[in-house]
C-alpha cells in the first residue's frame, strides 16, 4: 500500500517546503523511501542544495550515508560540493567518514580536487584518511594538484593536507609521486610546500 504522508514528503522535498516535509514525517512518511534514482529524500535535498530542509530531515532521523544508485549519500555529496552546512550536520548526526563514493574515494579527494578549503578543513578535523587512494590511484593530495588549477585555494588544499599528514612518497598509478605532477605543472607553490614537508 503507498503511503500517502510518503507521497506529502516528496512533494514537499520538491517544493522545498520544510514546514510541509515535517508534517508528513510527524504523519508517518518514511524517511528511507528511495526516487527513481534510488534517493532518499535526504539525498535529493541535500542534491538539490536545499540546507534547511536537508538539516531538518537529519533531524527527523534521515541516514547521512544512505546512498543513491550513483552511490552519492548525503555526505558524500556535501562533502564534494562544499555544502558545509549540511555536511556539518551530517556529521553531527553520525555521518561514515570512511565511506566512499562511485570512484572508491572518501568526501576528502573530491572536495580537494575542486579547491574547497572549508570543507577539507572540515573534513580533515572530522578523522577522513588524508592518505586513501581511490580506485584511479589517486589520494586526496593527487587529485588537489592533478585537477585542481594551481589556484591559491589549491595551494591551500595542498598546505592543509600535508599539515593533516598527507604523504608525498605516496605516487600515483603511473608511479609519479606528488612533487613531480606538481613541478610538470608549474605550481612552484605546491612544490615549496611538498619541499618543506618531505
Amino acid at each position: 500500500m503507498p503511503n500517502p504522508a510518503t507521497d506529502r514528503l516528496w512533494k514537499a522535498v520538491a517544493a522545498d517546503d520544510r514546514a510541509a516535509a515535517l508534517s508528513a514525517i510527524s504523519d508517518g512518511a518514511e524517511l528511507q523511501a528511495r526516487d527513481g534514482a534510488g534517493a532518499t529524500p535526504l539525498v535529493a535535498a541535500t542534491k538539490a542544495g536545499r540546507t534547511e530542509l536537508a538539516l531538518a530531515l537529519l533531524e527527523a532521523g534521515a541516514d547521512p550515508d544512505a546512498k543513491d544508485d550513483l552511490q552519492d549519500s548525503a555526505y558524500l555529496y556535501a562533502g564534494a560540493r562544499g555544502l558545509n552546512e549540511i555536511l556539518l550536520a551530517t556529521l553531527d548526526h553520525g555521518a561514515d567518514v570512511t565511506s566512499t563514493n562511485r570512484y572508491g574515494g572518501t568526501a576528502l579527494i573530491p572536495a580537494s580536487e575542486r579547491g574547497l578549503v572549508e570543507t577539507v578543513r572540515i573534513l580533515l578535523a572530522a578523522g577522513v584518511d588524508v592518505n586513501h587512494v581511490n580506485r584511479l590511484n589517486w589520494t586526496a593530495l593527487h587529485e588537489a594538484i592533478v585537477l585542481g588549477d594551481g589556484s591559491a585555494d589549491h595551494v591551500e588544499v595542498v598546505r592543509l593536507l600535508l599539515e593533516g599528514g598527507a604523504d608525498p612518497a605516496i605516487p600515483d598509478g603511473d608511479g609519479v609521486l606528488p612533487r613531480e605532477l606538481a613541478a610538470t605543472r608549474g605550481y612552484t607553490a605546491m612544490v615549496t610546500l611538498i619541499d618543506a614537508a618531505s
